[in-house]
This record gives C-alpha cells, sequence and structure tokens, in this order.
C-alpha cells in the first residue's frame, strides 16, 4: 500500500497544530489518511534544563538565533527513515516566494519536513549543512513559520487525489494556466442593481469559456502585470 502525503513539523510550538489543516478539506482528508500530520518539538533536543534552543546572535544585535546543533538533531530525527526522500524546507521571509507550479511539485512527492523557525531566525549553518531550501510565502514577516507551514501544508494537501470535492475545479483556479482565475457569480440573478452577466446565463458553453478567458486575462493584465508579462512570454 502506497504511504500517504506526509508533513512532518519541527516547531516549538507543536500544539499549533494541527490548528486549521484540521477542518474543511484538509482536516476531513487527514481523518481519512489520505495524508499524514506529524510534529517534532524542536525543544525536545535542547541539552540544558530549561530546555532552551536558541542563543545571542554572533556580531551582536537584538534578538536571539536558534542554535544550528539543536536544529540540526531535530532535523535529522525528521529524517531518519523515509524522511531522507523528503525535501526539508526552512519557512522564512528571505526564501524563493512559494507558487502554484512549487505547491504542485510538492503535492506530487512523498511530503516534506517543515522546518519553523522562531526569534531572529536560525543560524546560517545548519541549512547549509543540512541542505534546507528556504520558501516564503510573502514579502511580510510573521512571529514564526508555523502558519506559514500551514499555508504550505493546506495548498498542497488540496490538490491530492480524493480530496477536493470536484477535481476538475482545480484545473481552473488562479496560477494554473499562468492567469488569475475569472469571476464567479451565482443566485439571486439581481443584487443591489448588479446583475449577473447575461453570457453566463446564455447557455451556450463556448461563449461562455471564451468570457471567462477574456476576464481572466484582463483581471492578470490590471492586477498582475507580472504575471502577465509572463503569460505574454508563453504564449505561441
Amino acid at each position: 500500500m502506497t504511504s500517504p502525503w506526509r508533513a512532518t513539523v519541527l516547531t516549538i510550538f507543536p500544539e499549533m497544530f494541527p490548528g486549521p489543516l484540521g477542518l474543511s478539506l484538509a482536516g476531513k482528508a487527514l481523518a481519512e489518511g489520505k495524508w499524514a500530520l506529524a510534529t517534532i518539538d524542536i525543544r525536545d533536543f535542547a541539552t540544558d534544563k530549561h530546555r532552551s534552543v536558541d542563543d545571542t546572535p554572533a556580531g551582536g544585535g537584538a534578538g536571539m538565533v536558534m542554535r544550528a546543533d539543536i536544529a540540526a538533531s531535530a532535523i535529522d530525527a525528521a529524517r531518519a527513515g523515509t524522511g531522507a526522500l523528503k525535501p526539508a524546507l526552512y519557512l522564512s521571509p528571505r526564501g524563493t516566494q512559494l507558487t502554484q507550479g512549487r505547491v504542485r511539485e510538492l503535492a506530487h512527492g512523498p511530503g516534506a519536513i517543515l522546518l519553523c523557525g522562531r526569534f531572529e531566525g536560525i543560524d546560517q549553518r545548519v541549512l547549509e549543512a543540512r541542505n534546507i531550501e528556504e520558501i516564503s510565502i510573502g514579502d511580510y514577516v510573521l512571529s514564526g513559520g508555523e502558519l506559514a507551514a500551514q499555508v504550505l501544508i493546506d495548498a498542497c494537501v488540496r490538490l491530492l487525489p480524493g480530496v477536493a470535492g470536484n477535481e476538475s475545479s482545480l484545473a481552473e483556479e488562479s496560477f494554473v494556466a499562468g492567469l488569475l482565475e475569472y469571476p464567479h457569480y451565482t443566485r439571486p440573478r439581481e443584487f443591489e442593481g448588479r446583475a449577473i452577466p447575461e453570457v453566463l446565463l446564455s447557455g451556450d458553453h463556448k461563449k461562455i469559456a471564451q468570457w471567462r478567458r477574456e476576464q481572466a486575462e484582463k483581471l492578470t493584465q490590471d492586477r498582475r502585470p507580472d504575471l502577465w508579462e509572463r503569460h505574454l512570454k508563453r504564449k505561441p
């Protein structure tokens, strides 16, 4: 039997999981065994009675830095056995931006080991020594990597087979074809003087598809000129 996609989270706050991942689609899929979640408390690898995992930054400055030796021990424990086949990711605002393409790659793999930083960050040496990939979910700073890890996990889990109720809808989402998704409408037919576009009520599937494509292109051009430029380069 094939093992389910598995997320192993290294954190000093394991009680934050599953959190929102225990609800909705991800929570139902977790209960059904379509994916698995494990947490490792980094403090379990501390070497003093206070379970300290951080120390003052070399060279001075504000805040604290997670120690390389303690983080390395946690990573090695996560990689023991089948974990060696999974990518190890450090959630960091200086990392490579997470994209839908990278999410698909991760979802098609065996899972991921997610290292959640705190304080001012993690000693650079462990990231280099353990070949950790740094990933960012956006150009902003969080108090720690746990929420970012939950974002990444949710994005992957919803692409796993049998998780989404209507998997065909995944093919039309934002970023799948390099464009933002077109607008959606439902009943009532009119809301506060705003009507559903007539083409969506026409029953002409060809015209509807064309309208949705045009709307996706317009939204992308207006809101994400960076995506639009890449889209134009890809077009034959």
